[in-house]
């Protein structure tokens, strides 16, 4: 039987690192396993933030990829702030206070001359391209996953010229997400994105969430079908590793200057301060991008000389230290607009057998995942209490060797069974 063609339109493609790019790496895979043959529609000289060779591997064999160049203007904002200019590219922005000059043009140009993101240059060219190319190859079927946005105005124009069938797929909101707020955006430039995101969800002709929370957030907008497809787990890697000696909690993934726990530190601080054995076996595992202003934080608790700062390594080393740490740290901005925010690298941790502690907004929906699935604990950004009693209950259970999480449910979130849901739409 002759597999159903749909293009996937997308930025993030290897060797792209972090968890953007995992999401349609893993759809792409298992597809064909429902009749589906999915062609791939990336940029040729992307400007990504992060690099992991390592995934490349991982493509599909004999999967068609299409590729067209992009101008990026990340590439030349680099002349004037090569630090300023990765680190916006990697949704990393300073506290207002502490920004340069430099830092706050550069945010102000991204927001408001920029819409709905550093890609939008990428979309005519893309249409022109792809118009040709989906007649050509019969193609009746398209998917844009965003962020950036810029990919769905591509879907956009497509679902317009050419009536296709049109998924749009949301890994992150649009308007409400965290970083948005920051950008500087003038009134005309706020109403251009709301019109944009409007647009979108009530031209495609489905829509494709992450969470509850967005869902919710887009029935407001749209009466079109919202489908809720989380991120999940792959069968992880087989690696080599020995448990840490030491009692360590690693947060593997980018600490942003909002996403800082500081009630964490001063549980940490105060156990250090009145155990001798915590102080002797305890250590702070950052595996990724640490803002500035976290590390800063966490050298006023007096917590520099307990940290281990590995910065960014391939998603491979990534397992291994999820299996060999003792805790495994989920830490998300405490606001309303992140209730709806699930780090996809949640779900390799809940597979990985270490108990979770995760610090957040009070009824999120990663705190309903990890209660449903009994894989750690969830504290807000005020439960000293509680979160200093969990973590001294987790230090004994490692002192007697007993340290572990006990999950149930987990099947629904393997990559596979997600992608049925999703051949399910197609």
């Amino acid at each position: 039987m002759n597999k159903k063609r749909v293009l996937i339109i997308a930025y993030y493609w290897p060797p792209a690192g972090g968890p953007g790019v995992q999401r349609w790496l893993k759809f792409v895979k298992y597809l064909p396993e429902f009749d589906i043959e999915p062609l791939v529609f990336v940029p040729e000289n992307p400007n990504y933030p992060i690099i992991d060779e390592s995934l490349v591997s991982e493509i599909s064999e004999g999967v068609i990829v299409i590729k067209q160049p992009i101008k990026e203007p990340y590439k030349w904002a680099g002349v004037f702030s090569k630090k300023s200019s990765k680190t916006i590219s990697k949704g990393i922005i300073t506290d207002n206070k502490e920004q340069s000059f430099i830092e706050k043009v550069m945010l102000f140009v991204r927001g408001n001359f920029f819409i709905p993101d550093a890609r939008v240059g990428w979309v005519k060219p893309s249409v022109a391209f792809l118009l040709d190319y989906i007649q050509k190859e019969n193609i009746k079927t398209v998917i844009t996953t965003g962020p950036p946005h810029s990919m769905h105005l591509i879907g956009l124009q497509l679902k317009q010229k050419l009536g296709v069938k049109w998924l749009a797929d949301f890994r992150d909101p649009w308007t409400t997400i965290g970083y948005h707020k920051q950008l500087k955006l003038t009134s005309a430039s706020k109403t251009k994105h709301k019109s944009l995101e409007k647009k979108v969800l009530n031209t495609s002709d489905q829509i494709i969430v992450t969470s509850l929370t967005t869902k919710r957030e887009f029935q407001e907008i749209t009466n079109k079908p919202i489908e809720v497809i989380t991120n999940g787990y792959d069968d992880l890697e087989s690696v080599d590793f020995e448990m840490d000696t030491k009692f360590t909690m690693s947060h593997i993934g980018s600490l942003l200057s909002k996403r800082n726990p500081e009630i964490l530190w001063r549980v940490l601080r105060d156990l250090i301060k009145s155990n001798n054995d915590f102080s002797k076996d305890f250590q702070l595992n950052f595996i990724g991008s640490a803002s500035e202003n976290v590390l800063k934080s966490i050298q006023n608790h007096g917590l520099s000389n307990y940290v281990s700062n590995v910065g960014y390594v391939s998603h491979k080393e990534a397992i291994v230290f999820q299996k060999k740490s003792q805790i495994l740290l989920l830490i998300e901005i405490n606001s309303e607009d992140t209730k709806c925010i699930i780090p996809g690298k949640l779900f390799e941790y809940m597979v990985s057998n270490r108990p979770i502690i995760s610090i957040g907004p009070i009824n999120s929906d990663v705190e309903k995942i990890i209660k449903e699935t009994n894989t750690g604990n969830y504290f807000s950004y005020n439960d000293y209490e509680s979160l200093k009693r969990i973590i001294l209950e987790h230090y004994k259970a490692f002192q007697n060797n007993r340290l572990q999480s006990h999950p149930i449910g987990l099947q629904k979130f393997h990559r596979k069974a997600l992608t049925k849901s999703l051949a399910n739409l197609i």
